[in-house]
């Protein structure tokens, strides 16, 4: 297992639609006896509540739905580029069908019994403030709809999780 240490916030500086939305992000959520993995690229980091805050949305297809949705709790993984593969992989793979985190020869760390990717670089840990499914209704641009959520997406519509930053880890 690697070493990690809190990371004041007020040093916390990146490029979010960069490390969010071309790099992508890994999302954990579960315990030490059960968790699962997704890859995400839409996401965001602000300030919620007076709370300093990240958002991630899951589809409701979404094994790693199951696990967010039953805890109180998540994590957001940022992985070097060299995982890039590994993002696809875990973006294309159920966790309901292999354990994708030994498939991918990767690691799970936990701090507060949260899990992360241990061979991330930084983690934000996130304990939950919100849930709060798409609705239709509320989408102003209409062609978000038909480019996201045709087809076999149809009905597979997205969760917003908000979540208290309640520790940021680097390695």
């Amino acid at each position: 297992m690697h070493t990690f240490q809190p990371f004041p916030d007020d040093l916390f500086s990146f490029n979010p639609f960069v490390r969010i939305g071309q790099d992508g992000i890994v999302i954990a959520s579960g315990n030490e006896e059960k968790a699962n993995v997704m890859t995400a690229s839409w996401g965001g980091i602000g300030v919620m509540w007076g709370k300093n805050a990240a958002t991630i949305y899951v589809r409701k297809s979404r094994y790693t739905k199951e696990f967010i949705d039953n805890g109180d709790s998540f994590s957001i993984t940022f992985l070097d580029p060299k995982y890039k593969t590994i993002l696809k992989y875990f973006g294309s793979v159920s966790g309901r069908d292999e354990d994708k985190m030994s498939v991918a020869s990767l690691n799970y760390n936990y701090k507060y019994s949260i899990p992360f990717v241990d061979e991330g670089n930084i983690v934000l840990l996130c304990k939950k403030m919100a849930t709060v499914p798409i609705d239709f209704d509320y989408i102003h641009d209409k062609s978000f709809i038909d480019k996201w959520y045709s087809g076999n997406y149809t009905n597979d519509v997205h969760t917003m999780y908000i979540g208290e930053i309640i520790e940021i880890l680097a390695r």
